[in-house]
């Protein structure tokens, strides 16, 4: 488990992140989540230790990280724009690796290599963006470490990769209890793979939860009620947001959904079904009840 109590990072005036506490339980995918300048890279260079936290403590695993090479070998970081050496191959990018972490399986780096058809023997720095990200993501898993900190993950790859990348993920945190720690700007490129989420603005967090938990206490539900009484029947189901057109009312609300069924069915519906909420909806919910706009502070809308 990673624990961060209290973290703050600051550049000369700028504070990056203040006073951040988060924990990051093992063996599912985080989603670190925030617009530009959010935080999100700083948080991930202090974790990786690239950087020293200005006040407060964080650990992996209970251990100090930063001047700790045993803690270093549990972790591999792949920063947005992945470095490579001036003039290496992705082999000789393999063979140094090698020399760094002690579990570094060459046979699953080459198989990663073949599967994102990268010519082992070509120059690194003729590659695109997005190749440089599926070398970067193949080293990170074929160094077998505990941890994998990915700073905009996603961003270059096209879908099919992106698909491809997320069923690694999969099966390495089924397999060997592999923990992704993804840091994004953006909600939809996180859907359908983050078990566990953390928002980030300005520097400090916003909240932090499982997004199961989230799932079941609120829900979005489409209902047509008999006309009679109609708008004070839905009034009573204390929606947090309603939207009409024509008799279909949209709803949102709060509870597990066996209680939200027992408030709806008295009412005699002509039609009702409770529909599951996207990542979006359920962030925007669950912001907006903070005073934040999420499709700001995530979106960039």
């Amino acid at each position: 488990m990673i624990q961060i109590t209290d973290l703050t990072k600051t550049f000369d005036k700028v504070t990056a992140l203040s006073h951040i506490t988060m924990k990051i339980p093992d063996e599912n995918v985080f989603g670190l989540i925030g617009t530009n300048g959010a935080g999100k890279s700083t948080l991930l260079k202090l974790l990786s230790g690239i950087l020293t936290p200005t006040s407060g403590t964080f650990s992996i695993d209970n251990k100090p990280v930063f001047e700790n090479p045993e803690i270093k070998q549990e972790f591999f970081y792949i920063p947005d724009e992945p470095w490579f050496f001036k003039n290496a191959t992705p082999f000789e990018i393999g063979t140094y690796y090698t020399t760094v972490y002690k579990r570094f399986d060459t046979g699953i780096f080459d198989r990663l290599l073949n599967g994102f058809e990268l010519d082992r023997n070509r120059k690194v720095n003729s590659f695109s963006k997005g190749m440089k990200k599926q070398l970067a993501l193949s080293a990170g898993i074929a160094a077998r470490t505990k941890y994998l900190f990915c700073d905009e993950t996603f961003d270059g790859l096209d879908p099919v990769v992106r698909q491809t990348v997320k069923s690694i993920f999969a099966e390495e945190i089924d397999s060997r209890g592999l923990t992704p720690i993804i840091a994004s700007h953006n909600l939809r490129e996180l859907e359908d793979i983050c078990e566990h989420v953390g928002l980030l603005h300005r520097g400090g967090v916003v909240f932090e939860r499982d997004l199961e938990e989230m799932k079941l206490g609120i829900h979005k539900v489409q209902i047509v009620l008999p006309e009679e009484n109609e708008a004070e029947n839905i009034d009573s189901l204390a929606p947090i947001k309603k939207e009409k057109r024509g008799r279909l009312y949209t709803l949102t609300l709060r509870g597990e959904e066996e209680e939200i069924r027992a408030r709806i069915e008295p009412l005699l519906p002509v039609f009702y079904e409770i529909i599951p909420l996207t990542l979006e909806e359920i962030f925007i919910e669950e912001t907006e009840v903070r005073g934040y706009d999420v499709k700001k502070l995530i979106l960039g809308e």
